[in-house]
């Protein structure tokens, strides 16, 4: 089972009272549902790829609105023919959306009704209706953060962008394929998602998984700046070896000043040692860390300039 799966079959499994199983099916309905006109009688048709959900919906208008209602099981005949589920009502239909504020005047009602959802609790339930009929989330095991609920209608998204940041959750939209989306990408704030719409078990397995992530990502960065400054300090030395190397096979190193000198026949005899440890081991010593650097860099400028004369030489 996904992690999308998992979050969704939690929520399924809450128990609400009318007003907020009211606000649940609104969205359910408005997302997932069609309705079809045939011999002059009203059918509502709410479908659905997972099977809890639709489940769900059959006990919501069963228990809340006393209807009953079927559910059919069909087959996709195109892709990988997965299941799909129908939750189909063919009594008290127009009164029903009515109800849930789908319905009035005639028409539909592209943006929900807001004295429909009068309470933080509904504003919830909405929301979490919202993300069974149209939401997915990704395993927070994967490369990326993401949470999204698609709505086909622009209004309708606009909306539910509106009520997520209401809590501050910094969501954005955008459009897609034939429709809109509302998302996440922040870690901590699809955590808060979660936990927002009563998914808790989830929120908790999230955040254990990020915080995994987390450390490991913070472990694997200080190893490679480890690494990367070993890699440094070695090439350094290849290089401060070199250069004194070469002073000594070219003019010897009894050319350079006392002070570089001894710095220089220290370091030929120490080669593995660190600075800190060169500095307590040279003759005139010890010297600081600082110090000792600051003299590698004058013997690299000598054997610089050496270079130099040597090449003008040449070219004479």
């Amino acid at each position: 089972m996904s992690y999308a799966s998992e979050v969704k079959k939690e929520l399924t499994q809450l128990e609400v009272h009318r007003l907020n199983a009211q606000a649940e099916l609104m969205a359910l309905i408005r997302m997932n549902g069609s309705l079809k006109l045939a011999n002059g009688n009203l059918t509502l048709e709410v479908q659905s790829e997972n099977s809890v959900i639709a489940r769900r919906i059959y006990q919501l208008l069963l228990h809340f609105y006393h209807i009953e209602t079927r559910v059919l099981v069909r087959r996709k005949m195109k892709l990988h023919k997965n299941n799909f589920y129908v939750v189909r009502l063919r009594s008290h239909v127009s009164e029903l959306l009515q109800d849930l504020g789908i319905f009035a005047d005639n028409q539909i009602k592209e943006r929900v009704p807001v004295e429909l959802l009068k309470n933080d609790l509904q504003v919830r339930s909405y929301l979490r209706g919202a993300f069974l009929a149209g939401g997915s989330v990704n395993n927070p095991e994967t490369s990326r953060y993401h949470l999204e609920i698609y709505s086909l209608y622009q209004e309708h998204n606009q909306m539910l962008l509106e009520m997520i940041n209401r809590y501050q959750l910094g969501a954005k939209q955008t459009q897609r394929r034939s429709g809109y989306i509302v998302y996440l990408k922040e870690a901590e704030k699809i955590a808060d998602f979660l936990q927002l719409i009563g998914a808790t078990n989830a929120m908790l397995k999230f955040e254990d998984i990020r915080i995994m992530r987390d450390m490991r990502n913070s472990v694997n960065r200080l190893v490679n700046c480890e690494n990367a400054n070993l890699n440094k300090v070695a090439n350094a030395s290849t290089k401060q070896l070199e250069n004194i190397k070469f002073i000594a096979a070219t003019v010897g190193l009894a050319a350079l000043p006392i002070k570089l000198r001894n710095v220089a026949e220290t370091r030929l005899k120490h080669q593995e040692v660190s600075l800190k440890e060169l500095g307590e081991l040279v003759a005139d010593g010890p010297i600081s860390k600082s110090g000792i650097n600051h003299r590698l860099h004058k013997i690299n400028d000598f054997a610089q300039q050496l270079r130099i004369e040597n090449q003008t030489s040449l070219e004479r």
